[in-house]
């Protein structure tokens, strides 16, 4: 299964270490002369470095492909690094699985005392990335820690895997509960808890889809997110309660009827349902990449393997719950973009002439959708964002400035 890494840095860490990259060296600060602006680092996840911690772990990873060599059942046919692994079990049948959590969203939950919507968010970090091979979901085990037993806590929480595997069509076929009091400690006393799960599904290898036949005048489809998703939990947090002094019950600036907390704990939106139409549709909308906009942002589209980069010129409106986390902690647009979805938490790359279709069964899904952009030769594989300002490093792992 894919290799995750915690928080808002799983992208980052997931690119790097699949292309087999090092962070450039970072010189050491001076004293500083005045209070550094506030960035994700800050929160205690490390972005630029995680990476290199990943490294040595990864190597050790990657030793065990030998037990399962190319050919023989079992042997795994996409890389780690990507949004999903694909292993092959014989014949044309490949087995997709992934693995990840819920992150600090579970400490608002705590703050909140409502824990009914976090299993939609596990079972859409998970399938979200599965339907980016081209697999289709199956299954999803899930792995429950709790510092205390509370039963409405347990029953909360399986309402909400039950709803979120209801969208995405699978079903909850076992996983484990540890009661592990002495190792976890949360925002509020005897409710401490984290969440991860494995997601299984299944793909034709010769329909193994990871950007491989992206060409240049590509069309992007994005597809919105419903709110913050499941990434940049901690700076959210310290931006909205920490720094703004605000409360979970306070309203979200900029939006009507909408309290923080309610803004924080919106659950991801799972787009199995659309992506798969899209995959299966005889009238063809020729889907040529997937990708799951999560923590990275956009940065997220560097993974396509065709050497191809994105202009993306026609972003839609950035939603409430972003710009009062950026006002809040004052968080430049460099960060913000490169920890959030900003509103699309989802892109198909398809060939031009199949947008129309495209975003006809995303909103019949339910889904707005919009045409935000093209593909472009770019051997760095550059993603570009002008209405902001913005493009990625050489690395990509990081926005800077365009031209900067």
């Amino acid at each position: 299964m894919a290799k995750k890494t915690s928080g808002g840095a799983k992208a980052a860490a997931r690119r790097s270490a699949a292309a087999g990259k090092k962070p450039a060296p970072r010189p050491k600060p001076s004293a500083p002369k005045k209070a550094p602006a506030p960035s994700y680092a800050g929160t205690g996840v490390d972005l630029a470095g995680e990476a290199s911690a990943m490294a040595g772990l990864l190597g050790w990873v990657r030793k065990t492909f030998e037990q399962r060599p190319a050919g023989t059942p079992g042997h795994v046919a996409v890389d780690v690094g990507y949004f999903a692994s694909v292993v092959a079990l014989g014949g044309n049948l490949g087995l997709a699985v992934s693995a990840d959590g819920v992150g600090t969203k579970l400490l608002v939950a705590q703050l909140m005392d409502r824990y009914d919507t976090v299993g939609i968010d596990l079972v859409a970090m998970n399938v979200n990335d599965l339907i980016c091979v081209g697999a289709e979901p199956l299954t999803l085990l899930d792995y429950i820690a709790v510092e205390r037993l509370d039963g409405r806590m347990l029953t909360a929480l399986g309402k909400g895997l039950h709803d979120g595997a209801a969208q995405a069509g699978v079903t909850i076929s076992g996983g484990e509960l540890a009661q592990i009091g002495a190792m976890l400690r949360g925002a509020r006393p005897g409710r401490a808890f984290d969440v991860a799960a494995v997601a299984v599904g299944t793909v034709p290898l010769d329909r193994v889809c990871t950007g491989q036949h992206v060409q240049e005048g590509d069309v992007v489809v994005g597809l919105a997110s419903s709110g913050i998703h499941s990434n940049g939990l901690s700076l959210a947090r310290r931006a909205l309660l920490d720094d703004a002094g605000l409360s979970p019950d306070d309203p979200l600036p900029g939006a009507k009827g909408v309290t923080i907390g309610d803004a924080l704990l919106e659950p991801t939106r799972i787009y199995v349902r659309p992506v798969l139409e899209l995959l299966k549709d005889p009238r063809g909308a020729q889907v040529t990449a997937l990708a799951h906009i999560t923590g990275g942002g956009f940065l997220n589209m560097t993974r396509i393997a065709a050497p191809c980069g994105y202009v993306l010129d026609a972003l839609p409106r950035v939603p409430p719950i972003f710009t009062a986390i950026a006002e809040a902690g004052k968080v430049g647009p460099a960060e913000m973009w490169a920890a959030y979805n900003m509103g699309v938490g989802f892109t198909i790359t398809v060939r031009p002439g199949g947008e129309e279709r495209a975003l006809e069964v995303a909103r019949a899904h339910g889904v707005p959708a919009w045409v935000i952009g093209r593909a472009v030769a770019s051997e760095q594989r550059r993603i570009s964002l002008p209405g902001v300002g913005l493009e990625s490093d050489d690395e990509g792992d990081a926005f800077r400035p365009t031209g900067g």
